[in-house]
């Protein structure tokens, strides 16, 4: 009897060892195609609202628990990219009404052009020259987005169950430097191999499985602009093509999509539907050779932390100058101008700083994924892995707050759209100052070091 309640004993505390050393996760997901033909996000020449759908667009929430009950909730929108208000909004009631500190919440646009205007974002392109009746439907929206964001994380919180993590990493390449080639010359300068400019074709994979191995949710992120589509149709664009197929191949189980530093990156050739499924269709192959093959098993604990950084501009434009670029002939210039007049004599003078948020999960022992907000340059990424833990660092653009481009020195340097053009669009006072880059290595490499 004693040789008995000893085994048993022993079988009770290996299940209990096991037990303590079990991740939890839980998936769910929600239809964010909007109702009504409001005006669509992304494209500055489009001059009407959207005519059809193409494909349904997507809020999805992957809530991990490590063994010792940290939690965390990656939420993707299958849209062009939220603002700082709306996000801190959602991280308010998720915080209030499940705990959840600002650094447990990760949310990642996919930067579809094919999706709807969302509340702010994007400001200066939309707010001065739609009507009222499509700035009431924006607003709308926005109120139907966040709901959909909590229901979507309640769900997932709510499916928390013991889970099996594994990570993974694949590549491919139909991302292209589009400040380095010429997009009508891709095809060519692809088959010769000649294409110029830096890409990052990492394809990072994480599969969460049940305990029967069958696969519950797939996140899988991809260094590219979602831009193959220009139409008047909704579409998640090629990250949405990705989520179709994965889905089909994997009955049951939610493919999240997260975007990574791509701002400089398109897909060439493009313009085509059958270009958009090709592509997603493309990463879904990655993905799922990567899911066929060896995987890295997640073990240990989730760790968290987020921090905004006082991100520099370079000089401010006077009172002054502003008035002047109201009557500018390029008609963004001029409502950029208007918008910050206003804030001004409201009583807001201009910052000469944006509050840029920086984040990181370490999944188990040595998976760290960033989360950085604003429209990324591939530069960040390779900088990181290079100076972190190769591809064991994982690296989002497009998150928590889609404010402006963030270039490299470099890309500064030289200049164009993504390197100081594109500020206009988004109601930025003026340039970033040349330590962005810096400012921002700089914290990623301090949250690093203090996990």
């Amino acid at each position: 009897m004693r040789a008995i309640g000893l085994t048993l004993l022993a079988v009770a505390m290996f299940t209990g060892s096991a037990a303590a050393q079990t991740w939890k996760a839980g998936a769910a997901k929600a239809n964010i195609t909007p109702d009504h033909a409001m005006w669509m996000a992304g494209y500055a020449a489009r001059d009407k609202p959207a005519q059809g759908k193409m494909t349904e667009l997507w809020a999805k929430a992957l809530a991990l628990e490590d063994p010792a009950g940290k939690r965390a909730v990656l939420i993707t929108l299958d849209v062009v990219g939220i603002d700082r208000a709306l996000s801190v909004s959602v991280c308010d009631k998720l915080h209030k009404k499940h705990g959840l500190d600002r650094s447990q919440i990760a949310i990642n646009c996919s930067h579809t052009h094919s999706g709807p205007v969302v509340n702010r974002n994007l400001r200066p392109m939309h707010e001065y020259s739609l009507d009222k009746q499509q700035q009431e439907l924006i607003h709308q929206y926005a109120d139907k987005l966040e709901r959909s964001i909590q229901t979507v994380v309640e769900q997932a919180l709510g499916k928390l169950a013991p889970a099996k993590l594994a990570w993974g990493n694949g590549r491919t390449d139909f991302a292209v430097n589009r400040r380095e080639n010429k997009a009508n010359d891709v095809p060519k300068l692809r088959e010769a191999a000649q294409l110029k400019g830096p890409s990052d074709h990492d394809l990072p994979v994480l599969a969460v499985k049940d305990d029967s191995g069958k696969l519950l949710a797939v996140a899988t992120g991809y260094a590219c602009h979602a831009t193959v589509l220009d139409g008047y149709e909704w579409s998640g664009d090629y990250p949405g093509f990705y989520q179709i197929e994965m889905e089909k191949a994997h009955p049951g189980a939610i493919a999240l999509f997260w975007a990574g530093c791509g701002a400089d990156q398109n897909p060439l050739p493009r313009r085509s539907q059958e270009l958009a499924e090709k592509y997603g269709k493309q990463l879904a192959t990655a993905a799922d050779a990567v899911l066929s093959g060896p995987l890295t098993p997640i073990t240990g604990k989730l760790s968290t932390s987020y921090r905004e950084i006082p991100l520099a501009f370079a000089q401010l434009p006077t009172r002054d100058d502003l008035v002047a670029q109201t009557k500018d002939t390029n008609k963004y210039i001029a409502m950029r101008a208007k918008m910050l007049l206003e804030e001004i004599d409201s009583g807001k003078p201009l910052s000469p700083t944006y509050p840029y948020p920086v984040q990181l999960w370490r999944l188990g022992n040595d998976l760290d994924w960033f989360f950085l907000g604003g429209e990324v340059v591939v530069d960040f990424a390779l900088r990181t892995k290079s100076e972190q833990h190769g591809v064991k660092t994982w690296l989002a653009g497009y998150s928590n707050d889609v404010m402006a481009y963030i270039p490299s020195r470099r890309v500064l340097t030289e200049g164009g759209y993504e390197g100081g053009g594109a500020m206009v669009y988004y109601g930025q006072p003026t340039i970033w100052s040349e330590q962005v880059e810096n400012q921002i290595m700089d914290e990623i490499n301090r949250q690093a070091a203090a996990k």
